[in-house]
């Protein structure tokens, strides 16, 4: 009962920073910066809890101008789109990829952001440091295919994705191994289609198969 409750905060939280975010982005859309106090009143919060959210306005523009390019799901999986899950994935990460390389100034700004912040001890469990747009697009891909995984493989496979699909990967690739785009298209590739058949041998040995 009491993880249900925290599990409940934790997703109000999510989702109050994300309806910070779109209010945010539909008022920079009209052409302006908008105050902190306007985007609140957008999203039907107080001042108080955007400032526990974005505790400069500065940073709530950087994101929400982020959110404006990032992928939907709808947009990326059409009704006849391929139900393999490695298809799907694959077409996740080269959407992320281009948005990425799009912004990558502002996200490695945000990145700074979030990593300054822990740095100086003024992040704590109260609100989120990020918002997570990667997990809805990865569940979305895995969506069709998710009965062909045990549900304990399903949930490691979604958080291990989240590894090597976004940001983080991207500076991995570029900033650590000094990888060109191409070969580090590669390796993403590789270690999605590695990640995917784990999760289905874990399936298939858990079943005694």
């Amino acid at each position: 009962m009491a993880n249900s409750a925290t599990k409940s905060r934790e997703n109000q939280k999510q989702r109050t920073r994300k309806d910070l975010l779109q209010a945010a982005s539909a008022l920079m859309k009209e052409g302006r910066k908008p105050s902190l106090e306007e985007i609140a009143a957008k999203a039907l919060v107080s001042r108080a809890t955007a400032y526990r959210h974005f505790p400069s306005i500065d940073t709530l523009w950087l994101e929400a101008s982020l959110d404006v390019d990032t992928p939907e799901a709808d947009a990326l999986f059409s009704a006849r789109a391929s139900a393999d899950p490695v298809a799907r994935l694959l077409r996740v990460d080269a959407a992320l990829h281009d948005m990425i390389l799009a912004n990558e100034a502002p996200l490695r700004m945000m990145l700074a952001h979030s990593l300054e912040r822990v740095a100086k001890g003024d992040a704590g469990d109260e609100v989120p440091l990020r918002q997570n747009r990667r997990t809805p697009l990865i569940e979305a891909a895995l969506e069709p295919a998710q009965d062909r995984f045990r549900p304990a493989a399903l949930d490691t496979l979604r958080q291990a994705l989240a590894l090597v699909i976004g940001t983080e990967a991207m500076i991995v690739c570029k900033d650590v191994l000094q990888l060109d785009d191409a070969r580090a298209r590669k390796v993403r590739h590789w270690a999605i289609r590695a990640l995917v058949e784990a999760a289905r041998r874990n399936g298939m040995d858990e079943a005694g198969m």
